[in-house]
Parts: structure tokens; C-alpha cells; sequence
């Protein structure tokens, strides 16, 4: 007893923790336990993990899981359930504890034996597409909230589409003092105070604790104040004291603003010595101490042992969503947009759609138009927008430089979500992260814009996307140093590569107006994967007379052969195919012959045949052409290929001065395919 007091004395936790457990064990608070115990079973079996926050936060998620979120364990996917996202990601076991307790298929208690481990669904952070109780893909802090917001827009936007009777429903955040601290948790809370997303609420785990130790270390806002700036609604609670957690739930149905829970909690509520402390955040508690809080928690079982009561009891909150299921199941037969709903919930597109891009292509085959690949862009969007209503576009407030939006589409605005057009702001990585929302949804094919350079900022919760595979299309434009005046921090350089790194991300770099709604038409159809399309500022003359088959589906092709037998092979993307083809010319007419090959997406060329590869590259010495870093070239040309693009970073100049400065010319290519071939 004296260790304990003085434990409890240089712990204040601890004090607190004994009050809270001295009151009586209600139903809840059994059912609470239950989660406890999975995961302090969980995390000491596979010797890793994060008890405190599922310790700490299983009261809150109790209350929420038992009385407000809308869901029904038969059907995991039933559209209008209302999204839970535990954004604090590094707490999975919480989710996964509530999966199996509420008897959902494919969260067994074997699986929770194997937390942590390969092939289990229950990895150590929340995996989109390992089970479908998972709605998105949480763990780097600030991505979950960000993309509730994008759920919780995409919900609204459907709901104005389709009406309440088929899209009525709410998303549901934990959130950790992580989350609330990176920035990413600023842009995304602040797009939501100010689109009024009333159907958005936040659970904050505000216990105070982070891997280091108190927040104080590092922290000392007032997040409470900083919501309700925001334009949220707001409320503290004790996150251990169910009445109280319940009626700020019910509070939060009833507001009309997106709102905040402030959910003051012990981290690792129940460890006897731990609690409270950065020690239960991310590791196991201990043979010792893991024993002692089941003991101190009256929880007298085997390790992943839940009583059958207590099972009964998580069922029941499992089934509790039958009803409205059923009931919606009925309206949803007899609605007149029925076949309509389900279309776009499944993610197909409009039959027809692709008509709206051959039309495009014929007509810019006869115009040959000669325009930056931004303004090819926009016309695609001119086709693609009114063709596919899902389609939902934005940009980072660059609209009039991307070229995203089409004329006469409305925006989103406060209060009014039947448009189709989001003005992010200043917020390019909580637009990205937004986007994310909106396509784990489902219904909506989200597109947004910013410069190319500043997917820098966009990066994790692109990421993100191809982590996931969703269908969420960036258009980028300003690509290279054709940007111009605005120099070097606005060129760039080696986002490309960057890009092409990340795993299930297609990058299309294409190189007129035909090629650029090729590559959009490849994005939308795309259905497992993110698309870039980098574009450019400065005009691009048309390369492309034919019309019919869609050239760029190939990742790369002939985009003029040789004429006679081929002595080496230009290779280029985007705005840098005019400089090829212009070298061609050059070479020719001094009788050197030279095929040139347009590559829009590598990720799409990587993937035909290697006789087909081989046919186009051809077996001469190859030069790859990018006004970027040649980082990752070495692939397509060898490792004899010259590259000509980028050392360095830009300048500020006329676009044209920059290509020369830095030697991106039909003759300094000309030059280099002289001097290669001697």
C-alpha cells in the first residue's frame, strides 16, 4: 500500500484512476473492459504495440459504438452506415476489439492472436481493404481526421444529389493530441468549420500524453478555443464517464456545426503503475503489470477470453443497426434513382461516358490546336465534367491557373452542397487528404488542382491514396522550369522521379491537347490507383493527327518513327516531345535517322510486354529528354543512354531563356546523338 501511494502521489493519474474504478461497474463499463482486455492480450502477445490509447478511450468508444453509430454487422458496406475513423491509427487495436465484439465476419479472436503479424487483418495500423469495418487507412497523425472531413463532405454531397432518404448518415472521429497537433488537423478542421459539416464529429483523446511524455513538452494550445474558432461546436467531458460522454454525443447529433468532444482520459487506464504515463502509449505493459491491470479492472479471464454475457451484449450493439438497414433496404427498392445510386456506389462509370472524349479527340484532330497542356486539360474537363456527374473538382486555390474549373459548374459553398466544384483554399494537403475522403466513401471521383511543385505538400496523404488504391486524380500543373518568371521555387525538378517512386501512383506527363484527354480519359477509368496529370504552362503544338485509338493506354509509343533504318531513338514526356521532334527534323536533315518516342506514363509502359517495350525503344542508342531530375531514366535508356534535362534547380527567367541556360534544345540533342553515334 505505501508503494502505492507514492506511486500515486508522483503519478496524479493514478489517484484519479482508483476514484474512477471505485464506482459501481455499470453494463457499459464491463463492455468497456472487454476492449481493454483484447488489447492488453493483444499487444503482450505479439510483443508490440500501443495499449494506452484503446485502454483509455474504451469508455468514450463504448458509448458511441453501443448508442449512436449507425451500423449493422451483417452488412459492413451498407452505404448509408455512418463512417467511424480512428485516426489515431496507432490505437488499432481499439477498432479491431470492436469488430470482433460486435460480431463482425473476418475479425476473429484468432486474428486478434495475431495482431501485428503478416497476412492478419489486424495490422499494426488500420489497413483500408483488410477488412471492411476498416474505412480508411489511419496511422500517419492528422491523415484519419483530415479524411473524415472528405467523408463527411462526400455525404453532404451525395445527400444533396440523391436525397436523405437514400444518404443520411454521419462520420464519427477518434482523434489523438497527435493528430490534433499536426498541421494537416488545421487545413482539414478548418474547411469543415467553414463548409459547416454539421454531420462531422470528434472524439479528442485528451489525455495528454504523447511517445515523449506530457504534450506540455512541446504543446500548450488551448484546442478547445482553437475549434470553436474554427466555427465547431464544443464540449469537455470525462472520457470515463459514460453519462457524461452520451449526452455530449447527443449534443453533437443535434448541432448544426461540425463538433469537438474533449474526452479527458487516463492513457492506459487500468495499468496500476503505468497508467497515465508515456510508458503505456507504444509498448507492451509487461507480463507483471499486464496481469495486475486485468486484476485491477476485475477481469479474471484468460488471456482473449471475453465472458459469453459480455459477448451477448457486443451482439446485440452489432445488430442494433438491422433495423434502419432493412428500412432502407425497402426505400432504396422503390426509388426512382436507384439504378443511378448503386452505379456510382459501385464506382462504375456512365455508359457512354467515353463518347464525350472521342468527340474531343476528333475535334482536336482537325483544329490542331496549339495550346499549354493545362488549357488541353480543360477541355477534357469541358467533355468529362457534364458526362460523369460524380465527377467532383477542386483546386488549392490556383482555379484560374489549373484550369479546373468548367464553366457554369456550381460551387460548394456553406450550407449549399449541390455543387460540384470545392474551393480548398490555401490547403493542399488537407484537399489531398479531403479527396481521400470522398473516394473511400464511394460516389464520387474527386479531382483538384495545385502546381506541380506543390505536391511536395500533398505528399503523405497522396500517399495514402496509393496505399489504399483509390481513384483520386491530382492535376498539376506549372510542371517544369517552362513555368517561367516565377523561378525556382515554383519549377519543378525532382517531384517527378519522386512521384514515379511511390507504388500504384500513374504519373501522365502528356505532350498536346490529344494525348492530354487520352490520359484523363485513363485516370477516370482507372479504378485501382491514384493518377497525376502534369501539365504544362507554355504552349504545346499539336503532335497528334489520329483520333481513334487511345495511343497513351500503352504508357509509351512511336510517336514518329524513323525514316529508314533507325540509328538511335529520342525518348520524351510532355513538353519536351515538341524539342524531340524538332531534333528528329534537325538529324534528318543531315542524314542521321532517328525515331522519337512520346512516354506519358512509365507505370502503363512497365506493364506491355517486353516485346512491345523493345519495339519501341529499339535496340540504337537511346536519349530520354525531361525538363526534370534524370533520376530513374537509367530504366528506359540503359545504362549507356544520355540523358538531357535537369542537374539542378531552375531560375527565373522567360521560359524559353531556361531551356537554353540549361541545354533542353533540339541541337543540343542533335549534338548528343552526333557525338554518340561519331
Amino acid at each position: 500500500m505505501a508503494a502505492t501511494a507514492e506511486a500515486s502521489t508522483d503519478n496524479p493519474a493514478l489517484a484519479l484512476q482508483a476514484e474512477i474504478l471505485a464506482r459501481p461497474a455499470t453494463t457499459e463499463r464491463r463492455m468497456a473492459d472487454a476492449i481493454r482486455a483484447l488489447a492488453i492480450d493483444a499487444v503482450e502477445t505479439a510483443k508490440s504495440g500501443h495499449p494506452g490509447l484503446p485502454m483509455g478511450m474504451a469508455d468514450a468508444a463504448t458509448a458511441l459504438w453501443s448508442r449512436f453509430l449507425k451500423f449493422d454487422a451483417a452488412d459492413p458496406r451498407w452505404p448509408d452506415r455512418d463512417r467511424f475513423v480512428l485516426s489515431a491509427g496507432h490505437g488499432s487495436m481499439l477498432l479491431y476489439a470492436l469488430l470482433y465484439l460486435t460480431g463482425q465476419a473476418g475479425m476473429s479472436i484468432d486474428d486478434l492472436r495475431h495482431f501485428r503479424q503478416l497476412h492478419s487483418p489486424a495490422a499494426g495500423h488500420p489497413e483500408h481493404g483488410e477488412h471492411p469495418g476498416i474505412e480508411t487507412t489511419t496511422g500517419p497523425l492528422g491523415q484519419g481526421i483530415a479524411t473524415a472531413v472528405g467523408m463527411a463532405l462526400a455525404e453532404r454531397l451525395l445527400a444533396a444529389r440523391f436525397g436523405r432518404s437514400l444518404v443520411d448518415h454521419r462520420t464519427w472521429v477518434i482523434a489523438s493530441d497527435g493528430d490534433l497537433m499536426e498541421g494537416i488537423s488545421h487545413e482539414a478542421a478548418s474547411l469543415a468549420g467553414h463548409l459547416k459539416l454539421h454531420k462531422l464529429t470528434v472524439l479528442w483523446d485528451n489525455n495528454s500524453i504523447s511517445i515523449d511524455g506530457s504534450t506540455s513538452l512541446a504543446n500548450s494550445d488551448d484546442q478547445v478555443k482553437r475549434f470553436a474558432a474554427y466555427g465547431w461546436a464544443t464540449r469537455q467531458v470525462d472520457g470515463h464517464d459514460f453519462a457524461q460522454v452520451a449526452n455530449a454525443l447527443s449534443m453533437a447529433v443535434r448541432s448544426k456545426k461540425p463538433t469537438l468532444i474533449a474526452c479527458r482520459t487516463i492513457i492506459g487506464f487500468g495499468a496500476p503503475t503505468k497508467a497515465g504515463t508515456a510508458a503505456t502509449h507504444g509498448s507492451p505493459l509487461g507480463p507483471a503489470e499486464a496481469q495486475a491491470a486485468k486484476a485491477a479492472l476485475g477481469w479474471n479471464y484468460f488471456p482473449f477470453e471475453v465472458p459469453e454475457g459480455i459477448v451477448e451484449q457486443w451482439h446485440r450493439v452489432g445488430a442494433r443497426g438491422a433495423v434502419a438497414r432493412r428500412a432502407w433496404l425497402k426505400r432504396i427498392a422503390r426509388h426512382p434513382q436507384r439504378a443511378e445510386f448503386e452505379r456510382v456506389m459501385a464506382g462504375r462509370l456512365p455508359d457512354g461516358f467515353h463518347e464525350a472524349i472521342g468527340s474531343l479527340k476528333t475535334e482536336l484532330a482537325a483544329s490542331k490546336p496549339k495550346m499549354a497542356s493545362r488549357q488541353s486539360s480543360q477541355k477534357a474537363l469541358e467533355a468529362l465534367v457534364p458526362a460523369i456527374p460524380e465527377l467532383i473538382g477542386g483546386s488549392a486555390d490556383l482555379t484560374g491557373s489549373n484550369l479546373t474549373l468548367v464553366k457554369g459548374t456550381p460551387n460548394v459553398a456553406p450550407g449549399n452542397f449541390s455543387g460540384r466544384y470545392i474551393h480548398y483554399g490555401i490547403r493542399e494537403h488537407g484537399m489531398a487528404a479531403c479527396m481521400n475522403g470522398m473516394a473511400v466513401h464511394g460516389g464520387i471521383i474527386p479531382y483538384g488542382g495545385t502546381f506541380l511543385i506543390f505536391t511536395d505538400y500533398m505528399r503523405p496523404a497522396m500517399r495514402i491514396a496509393a496505399l489504399m488504391r483509390q481513384r483520386v486524380i491530382y492535376v498539376c500543373t506549372h510542371d517544369s522550369i517552362g513555368l517561367g518568371e516565377d523561378g525556382p521555387t515554383h519549377q519543378s525538378v525532382e517531384q517527378l522521379p519522386g512521384l514515379r517512386a511511390m507504388p500504384g501512383m500513374y504519373v501522365f506527363r502528356p505532350a498536346d491537347a490529344i494525348e492530354t484527354a487520352e490520359c484523363w480519359e485513363l485516370a477516370v477509368r482507372r479504378t485501382d490507383g491514384p493518377s497525376v496529370l502534369a501539365l504544362s504552362r507554355q504552349g504545346l503544338p499539336a503532335l497528334r493527327t489520329d483520333a481513334t485509338e487511345n495511343r497513351c493506354a500503352r504508357g509509351g509509343y512511336l510517336i514518329a518513327d524513323a525514316n529508314g533504318g533507325r540509328q538511335a531513338t529520342l525518348i520524351a514526356t510532355g513538353s519536351e516531345v515538341t524539342i524531340a521532334m524538332a531534333a528528329r527534323e534537325q538529324l534528318a536533315a543531315e542524314g542521321i535517322k532517328v525515331a522519337v518516342v512520346s512516354l506519358p506514363c512509365w507505370e502503363l509502359f512497365a506493364l506491355q510486354d517486353e516485346s512491345y517495350r523493345a519495339q519501341v525503344l529499339g535496340s540504337v542508342p537511346r536519349v530520354g529528354i525531361e525538363a526534370a531530375s534524370g533520376f530513374g531514366w537509367e530504366r528506359w535508356l540503359g545504362l549507356d543512354g544520355i540523358f538531357i534535362g535537369m542537374t539542378g534547380f531552375g531560375a527565373s527567367a522567360p521560359y524559353e531563356d531556361l531551356y537554353r541556360h540549361f541545354g533542353i534544345t533540339p541541337e543540343a540533342i542533335a549534338a548528343a546523338v552526333k557525338k554518340r553515334l561519331g
